[in-house]
């Protein structure tokens, strides 16, 4: 693996300075309906979160941590789709849009998320409405992405869920990637191994894992940081490993394990993490975080959630670690902002953070729960 190197948060040479974006995300923008501990089919009421994997990175990113920051997606001239940007704005995230009309019946569509929250020892459920979905149809060509990195970007991100989404949006990564690397961006890719999603856009008689692993390989190639973990490299990744166990573990040894699998298939990445729990219950979630930069390992602290919402937990991990890479903070302290983060943000209802810098800060020095008074 090289050296992950960061770009300097500078100003533009202008008359008038311009702050550069920190961090640009591509991806698809959902609402998630969330009928609460309620099951689907007796909910008579459902909150309505604006949501989606890349996205949630970058609301985090400007939210808790004061990052300039920006998504790229699809949105459609419908009320739906203005409900989303209404949220994007008021998470202070700027909006690059290819705008599609909606005809009145059919779509194209904002995709829906259905996730109830669960409880006990009954798992949250997950389904889709990605019928006509926008997103989908974004392919190369669709993304200005002179216009998108104008102002300077010092990371770009997307992910491995709308990678999933049609044949073409794997190949806008690429090209937004390119684009990224040209312009002087670190670049990251969170895998987000779903295998509903490769499973329904898969072809007739066509494998959904192989897949998944023939176009997830072709996107890493150009991917200097990866989050994912050891199923996620398995079965996105095609790479060989420990066997992955139905109950997650908190031995980080399987994963550093399999570090020189990744860095002998691509030399290009320079960074691996992804987040470790061993769900005791839907509530009750054991939580700890790993990295590997530079060739070497981190394991952050473990403790104990008392899990609210987990859905975004891992984007909130996400934000607090490239905040710290961002920041100049040495490994470590990366690593323990994304575990803090991530663990806050399972306390809150919805996909994204309400947690403030300081609390972050707090709880990954070793802050308790103590009252604030």
């Amino acid at each position: 693996m090289g050296k992950l190197s960061i770009p300097p948060a500078k100003e533009h040479e202008k008359t008038i300075s311009v702050k550069p974006y920190d961090f640009i995300a591509l991806g698809a923008l959902v609402t998630r309906l969330d009928p609460g501990i309620v099951p689907f089919e007796y909910a008579d009421t459902y909150i309505v979160h604006v949501s989606g994997g890349e996205f949630n990175v970058a609301a985090n990113l400007s939210r808790a941590f004061g990052c300039k920051t920006g998504v790229v997606s699809a949105m459609v001239d419908y009320p739906i789709g203005r409900k989303i940007e209404a949220e994007v704005r008021r998470m202070g995230v700027h909006g690059f849009y290819t705008r599609y009309e909606h005809d009145g019946v059919h779509g194209p569509n904002m995709a829906q998320v259905w996730s109830d929250m669960g409880g006990g020892v009954r798992p949250p459920v997950v389904f889709y409405n990605r019928s006509d979905e926008a997103a989908a149809r974004l392919q190369p060509g669709s993304v200005d992405w002179k216009a998108v990195f104008s102002d300077n970007v010092r990371w770009f991100h997307s992910g491995g869920i709308f990678s999933a989404l049609s044949s073409t949006t794997p190949e806008l990564v690429i090209e937004g990637m390119k684009a990224a690397h040209a312009a002087g961006a670190v670049v990251s890719f969170d895998l987000n191994y779903r295998a509903k999603l490769w499973a329904s856009n898969a072809a007739k008689g066509e494998d959904p894992v192989k897949k998944a692993q023939s176009v997830l390989g072709r996107i890493v190639e150009h991917v200097d940081v990866l989050v994912g973990n050891e199923e996620d490299l398995q079965m996105g990744l095609g790479l060989e490993g420990p066997k992955v166990e139905k109950h997650g573990k908190l031995d980080p040894s399987s994963f550093f394990g399999m570090m020189a699998t990744v860095s002998e298939r691509f030399p290009n990445i320079k960074a691996v993490a992804t987040t470790m729990r061993e769900v005791r219950s839907t509530n009750r979630h054991d939580w700890s975080a790993v990295l590997w930069l530079d060739g070497k390992g981190y394991q952050a602290p473990t403790c104990s959630l008392d899990v609210y919402d987990r859905v975004g937990g891992g984007d909130g991990f996400a934000a607090g670690l490239i905040f710290g890479l961002l920041s100049g903070k040495d490994p470590e302290d990366a690593l323990k902002l994304g575990w803090a983060h991530g663990a806050l943000l399972t306390t809150y209802p919805g996909d994204t953070t309400m947690a403030t810098l300081e609390q972050v800060e707090a709880f990954a020095k070793g802050g308790s729960a103590r009252i604030q008074r």
